[in-house]
């Protein structure tokens, strides 16, 4: 019998992670509950963590979530005990405000975020709404699948907001680009990754990952762009975005959180050029992603840490140059993260 659980909880914003004991919850009607086997670290985690965004503490962050369903709460069909799947980032939505009315529920007026306004996946366990959860496709083991639910989803829905774009720039070559740039490369695209200056293993891991050009955030690509996506919170990447997209070329920004954008000529954005932002995801994003993944063979490279070292998993993160993606694992659940799905 289940006695208790642990997390990495933050308590105050810009004060570490603590590790804390909690019972042992139990899922209500439409709920389940996860024994958590992976949990990728996002951005996102660290803006909250750092007070960028949000005020709803105490509370456990991690929204890339993957495990198996050990308690199931009343009504519950769609999974059974035993049964993997993942948590993302929208972990709940109204289903009555206009927005969800109308198939926009990535916008709803009260929605719940995992590991934002409810707990999230920095833990052993996490309860998590039934409807909101994904099954993790065969292809994909725990610790590589986990950065797909938001690194890769996000990335997904700013890649489709695109449009079908032949020459795509991804700046901020990290967890979300380095997923995003192999589903273009198979889809045909040609990829110009950008970093910050100086990054030369940054740039190599773009090229090893195909793509076609690799350099600094402030250089010209050698073609203009179709449209560009912005991974890197960096608002004066927007008007040097804009200046490397074509006449109708588009500026999307990826983030949840983004510095001020300094002011720019208008005719930067003249000859039909766009900004726009991407907000959350929906269900039908999570389903249509993972199935194209799993298809495309998109290989998620990751680093995976004992979840005790969550707050050097930030540190990380926060000093830049990780490689592909870094991943949590709670203890005791080294086995089944790494094992087959």
């Amino acid at each position: 019998m289940h006695q208790g659980f642990h997390a990495m909880q933050l308590g105050s914003a810009g004060a570490p992670l603590r590790r804390v004991e909690r019972a042992m919850p139990t899922p209500a009607d439409g709920e389940i509950r996860i024994a958590v086997t992976a949990c990728g670290v996002c951005r996102t985690d660290l803006h909250i963590a750092d007070g960028d965004i949000g005020d709803r503490l105490p509370i456990i962050p991690g929204h890339e979530i993957v495990g198996r369903v050990d308690a199931l709460g009343p009504g519950v069909t769609r999974f059974g005990l035993g049964d993997r799947v993942g948590v993302p980032w929208l972990g709940r939505s109204c289903d009555t405000c206009p927005y969800c009315a109308a198939g926009h529920e990535n916008l709803c007026d009260a929605p719940e975020f995992t590991g934002f306004t409810r707990d999230g996946g920095f833990a052993s366990h996490v309860v998590a709404d039934a409807r909101f959860c994904l099954a993790i496709p065969a292809a994909f083991d725990d610790v590589h699948a986990a950065p797909l639910l938001c690194a890769g989803l996000i990335g997904y829905r700013a890649y489709r907001m695109a449009g079908g774009t032949k020459r795509l720039g991804l700046y901020g070559f990290g967890a979300a680009a380095h997923i995003l740039a192999q589903i273009a490369i198979a889809d045909g695209a040609d990829v110009f990754a950008f970093t910050r200056a100086g990054d030369a293993a940054g740039q190599d891991f773009a090229r090893r990952l195909g793509c076609t050009w690799a350099g600094a955030s402030n250089e010209a690509p050698p073609a203009a762009l179709d449209a560009a996506i912005l991974f890197a919170p960096v608002g004066a990447l927007v008007p040097e975005a804009l200046r490397r997209v074509r006449k109708g070329g588009r500026v999307i920004c990826a983030g949840i959180h983004m510095s001020d954008i300094p002011s720019f000529p208008y005719a930067d954005l003249w000859e039909e050029r766009s900004i726009h932002s991407v907000a959350n995801l929906t269900r039908a994003d999570g389903a249509a992603f993972l199935e194209a993944a799993a298809r495309r063979g998109v290989q998620t490279h990751v680093t995976a840490l004992p979840l005790a070292e969550a707050n050097h998993a930030l540190d990380r993160l926060r000093a830049g140059g990780v490689e592909g993606a870094l991943v949590l694992i709670p203890e005791g659940a080294e086995a089944v993260a790494r094992g087959n799905p």
